[in-house]
């Protein structure tokens, strides 16, 4: 009886330990663009009607991935469609400011993920990252067309394996970023 549950209670105790253990499948990709309020909310574009697309070009919708020379690599995606994150984080700022949002303006806002990847070659005892997020805002009316591409590049090195939620964290302050310098973009916002 005791060796029974014994071997009951190691049971459990392995299929918890692993189930902790299993690695991520998705990343949380959450811009936080509150850190950038101040300088947004400055600008009132008094009711003015556009329209606002965000369309995913990437070969492959993945954000992470991990390449090791002993296994296969691993892939992450978001949670969420970036397209989604980044209509919804651009579309709230905005809307703070007055500017609306409707099917029918002839006013277009055209913003293209050219590249969204952190890609991590693991090593035995080390690991190497580089990170890089191109997006291109595309902004037309009836007169005239106003093109500006952003984008980020870092490269960071560690020791031992890779930390799924610094990735995820170091890639939501990254797109925060990039989306905070869309907003407060001066040509940007003298265009509309």
């Amino acid at each position: 009886m005791k060796s029974t549950v014994k071997a009951y209670f190691t049971s459990i105790l392995l299929v918890t330990l692993t189930a902790c253990s299993s690695p991520p499948t998705h990343l949380l990709v959450a811009p936080e663009l509150s850190s950038i309020k101040s300088p947004i909310t400055s600008h009132n574009y008094h009711g003015k009607k556009v329209q606002l697309s965000v369309v995913d070009m990437r070969t492959s919708n993945h954000v992470v991935q991990i390449f090791n020379d002993s296994k296969a690599a691993t892939i992450l995606s978001s949670q969420q469609r970036l397209e989604e994150i980044i209509t919804e984080s651009l579309t709230n700022e905005w809307k703070n400011q007055y500017l609306l949002f409707s099917d029918i303006s002839e006013e277009r806002i055209n913003i293209t993920i050219e590249k969204a990847i952190v890609s991590v070659y693991q090593k035995n005892i080390s690991y190497d990252t580089q990170s890089e997020i191109r997006l291109q805002v595309k902004i037309t009316n009836n007169e005239q067309t106003l093109t500006n591409t952003f984008k980020i590049n870092s490269n960071s090195e560690g020791v031992l394996q890779v930390d799924i939620a610094v990735l995820e964290r170091d890639f939501n302050q990254q797109l925060s970023r990039l989306l905070g310098d869309i907003l407060t973009n001066k040509d940007i916002k003298h265009f509309l």
